[in-house]
C-alpha cells in the first residue's frame, strides 16, 4: 500500500492500537490506518488524540500561542503540550485558549542539549513555569543565541548572502532571545535565494555549510534536572534525527534514564515506519514511557499537521499514562 502525500507517514504496516484516554473507555483497535488525509483525520477524532510536541512564535513556530492551539482544537487534537524551544513565555496564552475550546493543556518546553559534542532536544511535559531553577536555566541558554546569529551572519556573507541577521529578526518579531537557524531559514525562502526551508537547512544552515555555528548549549544533566526539579517529565525528543549509531544511542538512553529521564518519543513526524518500530523497541529496553507529537511548526507545506500522526504502536506505554486525569482504561 502506498504511503499518503508526504505530509503523512503510513501506518499501514503492523497493527497500530490507541486507546481513549478518558476512563472507562473502549480500546480501539484497527489493523491498518487508511492512506488519505481524510481518513486518518476521521480515525483521530474517534480517540482521544495527543499532540505532545509543537511550537509557537515564541521560539521558531509560525503562529501565536492561542493560533497553534485554535489549529489543534480544528484537528481534533483533546490533549496538547506546547513545548517552544527554552522558552515558557507562551504557555499562559496557551492554556487560557485551550480552556476556551475545551482542550486538555500540559505546560511543556524543549530544552536544547549538547551531549557527546551532539546537539539533542529534551522535551519536558506537565512542568511548573514558575520553578526558579528552570527559568534561570533557560535564560543562560537564551542569552548565546544573538552572539551566534551574528556569527551565522558572517559565514553567509562569506558567500555573497547578506542582510541576513536583519532577515532573521524580523522572522522571529525582533526577539534576540529566540533567534536561531528557521528564522535564517524563512528569510532565505522569503529573499528568494532557496525555494524551501528544508533545502535551506541543507545548503546553508547544517554542520561544514557556510550558515552553520556550533553552539554550547546546557548539559543533559541540567536540562533533565530542570524538568524533573519542576515536576515534570523528561522526554527525549524525535532519537530518529541525531546521527547517533545503535550504541551510542544506547549509551544515550542510558545516562539519560540514569538522571532521571522518563521517556522517549516513538512517534513524531520526523520517523519514518522502521524508525517508530525501533524506538518502540528501545521504549520497552529501557523501561521508557512512549511519546507521541507532530513537531509542528507551522510551515506550509511543511512538517505534519497538529494531530496528524499515527497513533502509538502496539505493547508501549504512552507518557501521558503519568498525567492526572490521562491515564488508560
Amino acid at each position: 500500500m502506498a504511503c499518503p502525500a508526504s505530509q503523512y507517514q503510513c501506518a499501514s504496516q503492523g497493527r497500530y492500537r490507541q486507546q481513549r484516554l478518558s476512563t472507562g473507555a473502549l480500546a480501539l483497535q484497527r489493523s491498518a490506518v487508511s492512506t488519505s488525509a481524510s481518513a486518518i483525520i476521521t480515525t483521530l477524532r474517534l480517540m482521544n488524540n495527543v499532540d505532545f510536541h509543537c511550537h509557537s512564535n515564541i521560539s521558531d513556530g509560525v503562529y501565536s500561542p492561542a493560533e497553534v492551539v485554535r489549529f489543534a482544537a480544528e484537528n481534533g487534537v483533546d490533549t496538547l503540550a506546547l513545548t517552544d524551544h527554552d522558552s515558557l513565555d507562551g504557555l499562559t496564552d496557551a492554556a487560557d485558549a485551550a480552556k476556551q475550546l475545551g482542550i486538555y493543556f500540559v505546560n511543556g518546553i524543549e530544552i536544547s542539549v549538547t551531549w557527546s559534542g551532539r546537539t539533542l532536544h529534551i522535551v519536558g511535559l506537565d512542568i511548573d513555569p514558575a520553578e526558579s531553577r528552570l527559568q534561570s536555566g533557560l535564560q543562560t541558554i537564551r542569552s548565546g543565541r544573538l552572539q551566534r546569529a551574528e556569527k551565522m551572519a558572517e559565514g553567509l556573507a562569506k558567500v555573497g548572502i547578506g542582510g541576513t541577521l536583519q532577515g532573521a529578526l524580523g522572522h522571529a518579531d525582533n526577539n534576540v532571545a529566540m533567534i536561531g537557524r528557521a528564522h535564517f531559514a524563512r528569510h532565505l525562502v522569503a529573499a528568494g535565494h532557496v525555494k524551501d526551508v528544508k533545502s535551506v537547512f541543507r545548503k546553508y544552515l547544517v554542520p561544514g555549510k557556510p550558515g552553520y555555528v556550533p553552539h554550547e548549549w546546557a548539559s543533559l544533566s541540567d536540562a533533565v534536572n530542570w524538568i524533573t526539579g519542576s515536576g515534570g517529565i523528561a522526554v527525549v525528543a524525535h532519537p530518529g534525527r541525531y546521527d547517533i549509531g545503535p550504541n551510542v544511542m544506547k549509551r544515550l538512553l542510558t545516562e539519560f534514564k540514569e538522571l532521571g529521564g522518563r521517556g522517549i518519543e516513538v512517534m513524531t513526524s520526523n520517523h519514518s515506519n522502521d524508525q517508530v518500530i525501533r524506538f518502540a523497541a528501545l521504549a520497552k529496553e529501557f523501561e521508557l514511557l512512549a511519546s507521541r507529537g507532530s513537531d509542528f511548526h507551522g510551515e506550509q507545506g511543511g512538517r505534519v499537521q497538529l494531530g496528524r500522526i499515527p497513533p502509538l504502536p502496539p505493547g508501549v506505554t504512552p507518557v501521558w499514562s503519568l498525567l492526572p486525569g490521562l491515564q488508560q482504561a
